[in-house]
């Protein structure tokens, strides 16, 4: 089967909008096909255009240049004849997004990316003539987990190779159950609505492999177009090993953590995190033996299965004080600097936070993208990087970031539920002129031991490094001054 020939008529392909059907119903001769996000809005709409080989891409493309451009290529059978903003030539029948030239596609590489922004999502033929649909020998699956590493917070593997875990499941008692986590993180909400295949790829690989019976795909109900483009992506999926679930969860951002994901897809209101051990590996979704896994996992293993090795990527979302987010795939040898440059700085960069709503901040940008080398420089893994240009304030910033960890934790544990109130009240004091840099290191110290999950181990770590990187912005703070000038009033983080 081969993707839809550019052969002949020009074949249109519209990303990150809806204009597509608008463009179906136009008279030009060529075909029109809607597709996910390519993980870089500042471009989008992006119109592409192509023909024998040879792809138009014009950006930022709103519907009325749109349809002047596909009558001006169609009746000229030249897609450079409308004036594109970049022309890449490509095979015929390329499967993959050939990478143009513009703001954002510059870093990195795309393989877990690639389907995103070029392939229908839920259009079966597209994803086979990738390769798509395999039926891995289950032994190759548990092999592939010896060498993969989970990715992002809400996956249960975060960081540690997956084979042991799977062994686990396998080996369990009851029915096994598979979780795609697809909540809490921007880059795997696009993977389920751009690319869901490559997701559903890597977890019926997976199901098959540990023998479950069970498949849920989970994402927050705030992202709509991942939440139905799953539901549509898994009516379509031939032959699953088991019946796919797809679940929308509460927007809330602990609903991502695993155990509270799995309280959720039960229809439990009240999240809570659970007590472990056992961990769901053992006692899961409705008791089941159960991995969560992330999108971006799973959609590593679809492609490592596919091509016989491990993609060494990382798929890192960068937002903050930018003209518009980006998502990106970088190499592990990339570093944090270079995910940055995907996108256009409101100034100049002052500090980042790396590694998800309780990251890490750092003025250090020369850091690899791989999870030794951010956790050896205290930074969070969970790929996103919040830029913060020179006039924000990082005492303001970790301030938020404590008083959000405060009004949204579960409450489950002290140290969590106790902590993030404590350190709201020790970083507001700051502005009080009772500055405790000892009593914030030590009050994170113990939230990172001896909480119960993820949100209370790193609820105080933006504070603690920023206290690390900016001491002496603390320090002004409690002598009445924001060197940033941001803080006019002094309870900024009241």
């Amino acid at each position: 089967m081969t993707l839809t020939s550019t052969a002949g008529d020009p074949v249109v392909r519209v990303s990150g909008t809806a204009q597509g059907a608008e463009l179906r119903g136009s008279d030009a001769d060529a075909t029109v096909l809607a597709v996910g996000s390519t993980g870089v809005p500042a471009v989008e709409p992006l119109l592409s255009v192509t023909r024998r080989g040879r792809t138009g891409f014009h950006a930022r493309c709103p519907p009325e240049r749109a349809k002047t451009i596909v009558s001006t290529v169609a009746e000229a059978g030249d897609v450079t004849t409308a004036d594109p903003d970049a022309v890449v030539e490509h095979d015929p029948d390329a499967t993959r997004l050939p990478v143009p030239e513009l703001p954002g596609f510059g870093v990195g590489n795309r393989s877990v990316l690639a389907a995103c922004g070029w392939r229908r999502p839920t259009n079966p033929a597209d994803h086979e003539a990738a390769g798509g649909f395999g039926n891995p020998d289950p032994a190759a699956v548990l092999d592939a987990g010896t060498r993969l590493r989970g990715r992002g917070w809400g996956d249960r593997c975060q960081d540690a190779f997956l084979a042991e875990t799977w062994g686990t499941v396998r080996d369990g008692d009851g029915d096994a159950a598979v979780v795609v986590n697809g909540h809490g993180n921007p880059a795997d909400a696009l993977l389920l609505a751009g690319a869901p295949f490559e997701v559903l790829d890597g977890a019926t690989a997976l199901a098959r492999a540990v023998d479950a019976e069970r498949l849920v795909v989970y994402a927050s109900a705030a992202d709509e177009r991942a939440v139905e483009t799953a539901r549509e992506a898994a009516t379509t999926y031939p032959d699953p090993p088991a019946p796919i679930d797809v679940v929308a969860g509460p927007p809330e951002y602990r609903a991502a953590e695993p155990t509270m994901a799995l309280e959720a897809i039960e229809g439990n209101h009240r999240l809570e995190a659970r007590l472990r051990p056992p961990g769901p590996e053992e006692v899961g979704l409705h008791g089941r033996p159960t991995l969560v896994h992330t999108s971006r996992t799973l959609a590593q293993l679809a492609i490592a299965l596919r091509d016989g090795r491990e993609p060494e990527t990382r798929v890192v979302t960068v937002t903050g004080d930018v003209a518009a987010p980006a998502t990106v795939e970088l190499r592990e040898s990339d570093s944090l600097a270079d995910a940055v440059d995907a996108v256009e700085v409101e100034g100049t960069v002052k500090a980042a936070c790396v590694g998800g709503r309780f990251g890490g901040l750092t003025r250090d940008l020369d850091v690899g993208v791989d999870p030794e080398a951010l956790s050896a420089a205290n930074l969070g893994t969970d790929g996103t990087v919040h830029v913060l240009a020179e006039d924000s304030c990082v005492v303001e910033f970790v301030g938020r970031r404590a008083r959000f960890a405060a009004e949204g934790n579960c409450g489950r544990c002290v140290p969590c539920r106790e902590g993030t109130t404590q350190l709201t009240a020790l970083l507001r004091a700051v502005y009080d002129g009772e500055y405790d840099a000892d009593g914030i290191e030590e009050l994170g110290r113990v939230m990172a031991t001896s909480s119960l999950c993820s949100f209370g181990v790193r609820a105080g770590r933006p504070a603690r490094t920023a206290l690390a990187a900016f001491e002496s912005e603390f320090a002004a703070h409690a002598d009445g001054r924001c060197p940033a000038g941001q803080c006019v009033e002094p309870a900024e983080v009241t």
